[in-house]
Order: structure tokens, then C-alpha cells, then sequence
């Protein structure tokens, strides 16, 4: 690295040092009974940093991360983005077999996980020549030979890696992170996130989500999820913010949590926000400190927008759309702009640029569909070790995000369907969100999702999978009938299917290809 480029350098772990020399005993972190100021927190991911390359790691070596969200785990992030590392998030809900692809696939040379895990971590590293194995917190009774919070906290009891910044390359285009996307596919592929992509897009968030520092944040969606580390965790710890970080988002602790901490601003998918409006007890909790609910992941059903701006009065909603490839945010809807456009996904973000496109790569005009595709410096490099993917994601110099959208004459994006997503019956195509809108606004659906089943009449047969509100009743005729009054009869489903639940990710998004296996089987 040139003696310019250390002047000029903006990675990941510099910034968090700038932080640390601004805020130094501002609180940063809480997770349970543990907090952290933002000078202990930079000098934890040091240590841990140079623990991690004492243990036989070299910059450029892929860290994989299996675990759920704890302080341990943002500071293994950290950690490795000073060391020169490239972070391998792996989702915790992940089986061993499906733990072994990423560690193969990725090359990975180190491996930290949650003790919960360790029957999965045995059985999908068996054979496998890791340069390093630990944990992320291995509390009392661990007995591994690198344990990240033990690491962190080693400069308060004893002797241990330095707190320095460790002594390595690390520039703007270094990898920072392999980010597999949720994967629709048995092979599921990985983002390459550059520190410079990151940055920006931490920059982009900060002007476009009103993230301020003086205001406490609550993160309980999982980390290893590009929305919550990179569109709201990182952004707030860069600004000084505390951040308040939850193993899971479960109804009760999310609304306790945010009464207790006057927390003022909390990003959650669709269904997490519907599950705390739904908890018996929500009006119980003092929301009142919440001015920014951020939505995303999935679409909100309008119904359930007009329902939070009712029961959380004051509040502002912001829609993120975005993906994995794209770091992830790509364009916002504000608070002052749902009024007028409740279902849009708003206008791109300052460093992105958006097109509405046909097969031609030719750009549609407004109100018609086509697919939505990206210019952006936060856009990954392509996708590790998958030349063939990358060049047909970049096809004609702009990222394809593989979703259906138009916008209108005022250029404001609204987001149709994904591509796999929308529905043949008949030889017309019917996007799911539009019949899904149309169930929602019956008083007694509380979730739904709708799919396209095999058919030899149809083509594919609108299905609707349906989950009632508690203690309400409504039979498949009713649904029928009332999806008959709102939309025209092509779009009306076939078949209404009850359950109890509908199968989510651990970041809150539903599966609709679990709910096609299930009606397969």
C-alpha cells in the first residue's frame, strides 16, 4: 500500500477507529448484561484481530462466522475486517451438510461458531483442514483453543493479543465480506462485498434513513443477514449510536426492549412487525420513544402499514428494497411520501441508479414492467468462483436484480414481483403481491402467501396459503367471495389452503419454495 493510500484509506476498520476516537466513552454495544463503549469496542476487535492472526490466519483468508447474534459475533465481524480478512457469514439455521458447501466453496481457512452449534460444526468439518477452529462465546465450561469474547475481554484480566491495530494491508478494495445469498437453489452463490462497496453504501444510509447517533437503535434481526449489519448496525456504530442487540426478534423481548431502552429507531421484515402488532399485550408497552419503523426484507401489505401508523402514532415508515448483491440497500420510500404512495419502494438512494428494462436491455416507459436493474459503487464484484453467474448478472453493464417493477410518471419504484415469483394461470401472468394485497384486506387474515401450483387446465393454479388471526374465523368461500369484489377473476385463487404458521427464514422472509415443496408432497 502507498503512503497515499494509507492517507486516503476509508475501509471498514478505520472507520470504526475514527468512531472510537470520537465517541470513546459513548456506549455502543449492549447484549444482556454486557455493554461496551465505543473505545472498549475498538480496542476488542483488535485484540480479537490479532488473535486471529496469531492463530495462523493471513490477510485475504476467508473467516467463516456460524453462530447467532450476540456481541461476540459483531466483534468477530470487526475483528476481521481490521485483520485484512474476508468474512463468511453462514446462516445459523443451516444444516451440516449445507455448512460444508459454504466452508468448501469459500475456501474458508478459520471457523468460529456458537457452542449450541457444535454437533453441526463436528459433523460438516470432519475431514476438512482448517487452519483455525473456535468459538464466538464459550461462557463457562468452554474449553476451545480460541474463543472470541474471551479474546475481546482479555486486556481487562490478563495478558493477551494486543488492543493495537494490527499491523497488516488492508485498502478500499479489499474483500471485507462473502455474502451467500438466502439461496432459491441447492448451490447457493456468494456476493464479493469490498470495504469500498460497504462504505459507501454505510454513507448512503446514513443520508437517506435519517440515522442519527444520538438515538438508541434495537437490532434483533439476524446478523448474518446483509440488512441488519449493513443497512442499520454498522451505519448507527459509525455514528455513535448505542445499539441494543437481541439474540432473536421475538415479539415480547422486541416490545420490551424498546419501552425499557426509549429506543427510537428498529428495522424488521413484515412478518416480524405483523407478530408484534398481533402480541396480546402490545398496548401495554410505552412505544411512544419510536420515530423510525424501517421495513423491508419482503412487501409490506398495505393494510399492515395503515395499521402500524395507527397503533404507533407519530412514527415514521421508511421502505429499504434492495438485495444481498447490492450491500443491500438500493432505494427508499420516506415517512412524508407514504402517504401519497403507501405500496412503492420509493426512489433510489444518492450513489445508486435504477432502470425498469425489457429482454432488449431498451427502458420501459412508465406504468409498464419490466426488470429492475442497478449501477452502483456499493455493487459487489461479482460472485466468488462463479465467472458464468457474475457475467450474467452484469449483462449489458448493469447488475439485473431478477425483479419484476415499474415506475410511475414521477419516478418512484414499485417492486411487482420477483421473476420466479410471478404466476402463469391461464397464459397471463399474475404477480402473487397483488392477490396477496387483495386477501390481506379481509379483517380476519392475518398472513398469507400466494403461489402458483401445477395445473393441467390453468397452466399454474393460484394458491393461497392463509393464516387467520387469532380467534377469528373465515372459511375458503368467504376468501373467495371477497377476493371476487377487489380483483378481476384471473387473479382470483383456485384454492385457499389454512395453516397454523407459514415457513420463514430466520431473517423473517417467507418460503415460498417450502410452502411449493409441501403442496408438492
Amino acid at each position: 500500500m502507498s503512503e497515499t493510500s494509507v492517507i486516503q484509506q476509508n475501509t471498514i476498520g478505520a472507520a470504526l477507529n475514527r468512531s472510537a476516537r470520537k465517541y470513546s466513552h459513548q456506549l455502543a454495544l449492549v447484549f444482556g448484561e454486557r455493554q461496551w463503549r465505543y473505545q472498549a469496542l475498538n480496542q476488542a476487535a483488535n485484540r480479537v484481530a490479532n488473535g486471529l492472526l496469531a492463530a495462523g490466519l493471513t490477510p485475504g483468508d476467508r473467516l467463516a462466522v456460524y453462530g447467532k447474534n450476540s456481541d461476540a459475533y459483531v466483534i468477530a465481524w470487526l475483528a476481521a475486517t481490521k485483520a485484512g480478512l474476508v468474512h463468511v457469514p453462514i446462516n445459523f439455521a443451516l444444516s451440516s451438510d449445507e455448512l460444508r458447501y459454504i466452508l468448501d466453496q469459500s475456501g474458508a481457512a478459520g471457523l468460529l461458531s456458537d457452542i449450541s452449534l457444535a454437533d453441526k460444526v463436528s459433523a460438516a468439518t470432519e475431514g476438512l483442514n482448517l487452519v483455525m477452529m473456535g468459538t464466538l462465546h464459550a461462557n463457562q465450561g468452554g474449553n476451545a483453543s480460541f474463543d472470541v469474547l474471551a479474546c475481546a475481554a482479555s486486556g481487562r484480566y490478563n495478558e493477551g493479543p494486543s488492543s493495537q491495530e494490527p499491523s497488516v494491508t488492508v485498502d478500499d478494495a479489499s474483500l471485507a465480506q462473502l455474502l451467500y445469498t438466502s439461496g432459491t437453489t441447492a448451490a447457493p452463490k456468494a456476493a464479493m462485498m469490498t470495504h469500498q462497496a460497504l462504505m459507501a453504501e454505510y454513507m448512503a444510509c446514513m443520508v437517506e434513513l435519517d440515522i442519527k447517533g444520538s438515538e438508541a437503535m434495537l437490532a434483533a434481526l439476524p446478523l448474518y443477514h446483509s440488512a441488519q449489519m449493513h443497512v442499520f448496525l454498522m451505519p448507527g456504530l459509525l455514528l455513535g449510536a448505542p445499539v441494543y442487540l437481541l439474540e432473536a426478534p421475538l415479539p415480547e423481548l422486541c416490545l420490551s426492549a424498546i419501552a425499557e431502552h426509549q429506543i427510537a429507531s428498529f428495522f424488521a421484515p413484515p412478518t416480524v412487525w405483523i407478530s408484534l402488532l398481533r402480541h396480546v399485550e402490545f398496548e401495554r408497552f410505552d412505544l411512544s420513544a419510536l420515530n423510525k419503523a424501517y421495513y423491508g426484507a419482503s412487501i409490506m401489505p398495505v393494510p399492515v402499514l395503515e395499521e402500524l401508523q395507527q397503533r404507533i402514532p407519530g412514527v415514521g415508515l421508511y421502505n429499504c428494497y434492495g438485495q444481498s448483491e447490492i450491500a443491500p440497500l438500493a432505494t427508499v420510500l420516506r415517512p412524508e411520501e407514504h402517504a401519497e404512495r403507501p405500496a412503492s419502494a420509493g426512489r433510489p438512494i444518492l450513489t445508486v441508479e435504477t432502470r425498469i428494462v425489457d429482454l432488449e436491455m431498451n427502458d420501459v416507459p412508465p406504468g409498464e414492467h419490466g426488470e429492475i436493474v442497478h449501477r452502483s459503487p456499493q455493487l459487489m464484484k461479482g460472485y466468488w468462483d462463479k465467472a458464468a453467474m457474475t457475467e450474467e448478472a452484469f449483462q449489458g453493464g448493469w447488475f439485473h436484480s431478477g425483479d419484476v417493477g415499474y415506475f410511475d410518471e414521477a419516478g418512484y419504484l414499485y417492486v411487482v414481483d420477483r421473476i420466479k415469483d410471478v404466476i402463469n394461470t391461464g397464459g397471463i401472468l399474475v404477480a402473487s403481491r397483488e392477490v396477496e394485497e387483495g386477501l390481506f384486506k379481509h379483517s380476519a387474515v392475518s398472513e398469507v402467501a400466494v403461489i402458483g401450483q401445477p395445473d393441467e387446465k390453468w397452466i399454474e393454479a393460484i394458491t393461497a396459503v392463509v393464516v387467520l388471526k387469532e380467534g377469528q374465523e373465515a372459511s375458503e368461500e368467504e376468501l373467495i367471495h371477497h377476493a371476487k369484489t377487489l380483483m378481476a377473476p384471473y387473479k382470483v385463487p383456485k384454492r385457499i389452503l389454512f395453516a397454523d404458521a407459514l415457513p420463514k427464514s430466520t431473517a423473517g422472509k417467507i418460503l415460498k419454495r417450502h410452502l411449493r415443496q409441501d403442496l408438492k408432497e
